[in-house]
């Protein structure tokens, strides 16, 4: 079995780590995730890290993510570079590796610092925090924000923003599962879509943010609420569709 590894070089020392992180992963019993991906937090060389193993990809994939494109590991670790080089909060990325057996891709995993935070936005949409407006107000200018800088996260939902409360009551926003995301011009009617994953109340919660970025954008308000709603409506649509197709 061969492998390829890309490791930052502010860990320099991380090295063998990283190369033996197969066995490290096995022996750790620190889950915090795993469904088809697992994380772990592990300590390396006295820092918390968040290890992702990315499950073994199916033969297509395997072949694809070794000729054509680049793997999921991969991906997740530039993604983190450009997401700095842009002053968008995320882990700091430490390094991934990825094997190879009979020539094509297997198991892969990125390491990152971890990143500690309150809650994520999925206890905000729950209300299940103090003073949800006022936060729903900042993710929206977050969201904007990220938006103004060309950052698109293909997976923007409940469990992908973490957020800390800072000193002054305000509050910081940090992005994960960064492996799908696109770096383009995002026009506010396309930018509005990115709140289609939350299932948040209709009534309430998405019309707020709508307007708050409608604001932010110079965006008619009144279009902003239709296009949010009626994305999420689409997306709930679908999901439901596919319950009911499953008999569930």
């Amino acid at each position: 079995m061969s492998y390829k590894y890309t490791l930052n070089e502010k860990y320099t020392s991380f090295e063998n780590e990283l190369l033996n992180i197969k066995d490290i992963f096995q022996n750790s019993h620190e889950s915090i995730h795993k469904a088809r991906n697992e994380l772990k937090i592990i300590e390396l060389h006295g820092i918390q890290c968040v290890v992702k193993a990315f499950k073994v990809p199916h033969i297509i994939n395997r072949f694809a993510y070794t000729f054509l494109r680049e793997g999921k590991a991969k991906k997740s670790y530039n993604n983190a570079v450009k997401l700095q080089k842009l002053n968008v909060n995320t882990p700091e990325p430490i390094g991934i590796i990825e094997f190879f057996q009979t020539g094509l891709l297997s198991q892969s995993f990125f390491i990152a610092s971890y990143e500690p935070y309150d809650f994520t936005i999925r206890e905000v949409f729950h209300h299940k925090v103090d003073d949800v407006e006022e936060t729903l107000k900042e993710f929206a200018k977050f969201t904007y924000e990220i938006h103004q800088k060309g950052v698109w996260h293909v997976d923007y939902s409940l469990g992908n923003i973490l957020i800390s409360k800072k000193e002054d009551g305000s509050y910081k926003f940090s992005l994960v599962d960064i492996n799908r995301m696109e770096f383009k011009k995002i026009p506010p009617e396309e930018g509005l879509k990115n709140f289609n994953k939350f299932w948040a109340k209709f009534d309430t919660d998405l019309p707020l943010i709508a307007k708050e970025y409608a604001k932010l954008a110079s965006f008619d308000e009144e279009e902003a609420v239709r296009i949010v709603l009626e994305e999420a409506k689409k997306l709930e649509d679908k999901v439901n569709l596919k319950r009911k197709l499953k008999g569930r």
